[in-house]
């Protein structure tokens, strides 16, 4: 008999934890938009009681989506739980998930209690919990390290209190398969009301066994698994979504028929969209959604692929929403094509949009013989930002060499009024932030570069990532930019990190 195993998300939440990670309210929504076409049950869109910014984060996305449960982390403190549901008021299907440490190293160093007014503490929180909605989630933090039967107990008195799913959260990343497998299945034979709740697990990577882990306590009955995209989160991240529900569809046979409602045709789209707004790129052989993941180079490879696939794909491509067939535009395509192009690929423009972007296509088209789906993207990410720009890139001038001082000329745009300044550098990309810093008046220090071909040749467009502290607000703050030209790219990056300095001043 089929299984249904739910997805809880969390990217939004333990995901934007790592460090660096950081996102702002419109690039949170965004997420949540394409974690509900994704099809996840429940997205955990925050921790309210952390600060205003995730209070406010999590009713946002509460107001725009439709389908999932939005759900709010909470201390088993009245305070959080009140902000949970301040933030979750307007969501239109809401969980207040609430937890407390159980782990002696946790229950005596971190919170100084009694075991027994842990308990009380737990039962209390779902019970007050309830009074502000009848879906309550209850974690017993760093359970894997905690006593089994302690566990059995408080996960008893959570489920007499109302709590409707139970997570057995491996909070550090301490297990094995094994070792999971067995404690899940103790805790589903000792707790005598544990056919109230679903069972749920949160892992971590920290010894690489994230994944594994969470499929083993799947073997072992539970019913709801807590992931994030591309395995992001605290330290070495979480049990990465992707993998996990591909695994279950791909050996539907091993892990006893069970099923996701996942719509993994927008797996890779989701998987970019989160490394592109969170800064946190994607290693090359990752699983699932990797630039590796289905290639081959080996001349023995090659030779099986080509005569059948599956000889060395275990999955289609396809099936995670990647396109073989890249290559599908060039400067002749007329605006239906471009159309019909971006509705495949999952962007649903307004006719307004598609005009302007048209334009900014064949701009593009002229610089480059062939458009690939990734420029498509990049095309779109750029020219529709997520975040109301102060200034806008007019234009850019650059003179460097080794027998001149690199120098750049900058023309920006606010409000329709023309500023322009120019300054040296001890590089063209260093002159060029430099310039943007004189005519904003806003100075960062660069923490981190990085730039990558997003597409192959040599006039293929860069994307740059710009990592940038501002003293003046004293917060670090992720700027993006992409163009067939680096210093033009560098140069969008660096003004997309100023100008949201600017919106938080």
């Amino acid at each position: 008999m089929s299984r249904k195993i739910v997805i809880f998300d969390t990217t939004l939440r333990d995901g934007e934890q790592s460090p660096g990670a950081s996102m702002n309210i419109n690039e949170k929504v965004a997420i949540a938009k394409q974690l509900e076409r994704l099809g996840v049950d429940v997205i955990e869109a925050g921790f309210a009681a952390a600060s205003p910014g995730d209070k406010e984060s999590i009713a946002e996305v509460s107001k725009v989506l439709e389908k999932p449960i939005i759900a709010s982390l909470a201390r088993a403190v009245k305070k959080d739980i009140e902000a949970a549901a301040e933030a979750l008021k307007n969501a239109k299907r809401k969980r207040i998930h609430t937890f407390i440490a159980t782990s002696p190293v946790h229950v005596e160093k971190k919170l100084g209690m009694s075991y027994e007014a842990v308990k009380e503490a737990a039962i209390d929180a779902v019970k007050y919990a309830r009074n502000f909605t009848d879906d309550v989630e209850f974690s017993a933090e760093d359970a894997t390290r905690s006593d089994w039967d302690y566990l059995c107990e408080i996960f008893e008195g959570a489920i007499n209190a109302g709590a409707g799913t139970i997570n057995i959260p491996d909070t550090v990343g301490y297990t094995t398969p094994q070792e999971y497998y067995d404690l899940i299945n103790y805790i589903l034979n000792k707790v005598p009301n544990i056919d109230k709740a679903v069972v749920s697990v949160h892992c971590h990577n920290d010894l690489g066994m994230a994944v594994a882990n969470s499929l083993s306590a799947v073997l072992a009955g539970a019913n709801q698994v807590e992931c994030t995209i591309n395995g992001i989160g605290e330290r070495a991240g979480n049990a990465a979504l992707e993998e996990i529900v591909m695994a279950l569809k791909v050996r539907a046979d091993f892990y006893k028929d069970c099923y996701t409602d996942i719509n993994t045709k927008e797996i890779y789209t989701t998987s970019r969209l989160v490394s592109k707004l969170t800064g946190l790129k994607v290693q090359r052989n990752k699983a699932i959604v990797g630039k590796n993941a289905f290639a081959h180079e080996a001349g023995i490879h090659q030779d099986g692929v080509i005569k059948e696939k599956s000889t060395y794909e275990i999955m289609k491509p396809e099936d995670v929403g990647i396109d073989t067939s890249k290559l599908v535009l060039g400067k002749h395509s007329g605006r239906h094509g471009l159309e019909e192009r971006l509705k495949e690929l999952g962007y649903n423009l307004t006719k307004e949009q598609i005009d302007d972007l048209f334009v900014e296509f064949k701009k593009l088209a002229d610089k480059k013989k062939e458009i690939y789906d990734e420029d498509l993207m990049a095309l779109i990410e750029d020219k529709f930002k997520l975040i109301p720009q102060v200034y806008e890139l007019v234009s850019l001038q650059v003179v460097a060499g080794n027998a001149a001082s690199p120098t750049a000329t900058i023309k920006l745009v606010k409000n329709g009024e023309e500023f322009e300044d120019a300054a040296l550098g001890d590089g063209p990309v260093d002159a060029t932030f430099k310039a943007l810093e004189r005519i904003t008046y806003v100075k960062g220090r660069l923490i981190s570069y990085d730039i990558q071909a997003l597409t192959e040749g040599k006039d293929a467009i860069g994307e740059v990532t710009v990592k940038v502290y501002f003293p003046s607000i004293d917060t670090t703050i992720i700027g993006r930019g992409t163009s067939t030209d680096v210093i033009e790219a560098s140069a969008k990056a660096y003004l997309d990190a100023i100008n949201k300095a600017l919106m938080r001043m």
